[in-house]
């Protein structure tokens, strides 16, 4: 089996990871790059309004791939659900 790392990327943050994880193939190492992406982005984007993140899988020869997400909450011309900052604000009638 190979050894697939997964790097991550969150805005200008950058978390190397040393370890990585033995898998059968890169078809599972695409699979497991997917998961954990959509897992951060889940977690990462509340009371956010952009967002980026990426998970980038290497093996020892280099890298493999890269999942990427990109998050952006824009309030329309007519909606009076934001402030003016762009943040939600909840109508509690």
């Amino acid at each position: 089996m190979r050894r697939y790392y997964f790097d991550i990327r969150d805005g200008s943050q950058f978390i190397r990871d040393d370890e990585g994880v033995e898998l059968p193939h890169v078809e599972a190492a695409r699979e497991e790059a997917t998961t954990a992406l959509s897992e951060m982005a889940r977690e990462w984007v509340r009371n956010r309004p952009h967002h980026r993140m990426a998970v980038e899988v290497r093996d020892d020869h280099g890298p493999i791939l890269q999942a990427s997400f990109s998050f952006a909450m824009k309030p329309s011309r007519a909606s009076k659900a934001f402030a003016g900052d762009g943040n939600a604000i909840v109508d509690a009638d």
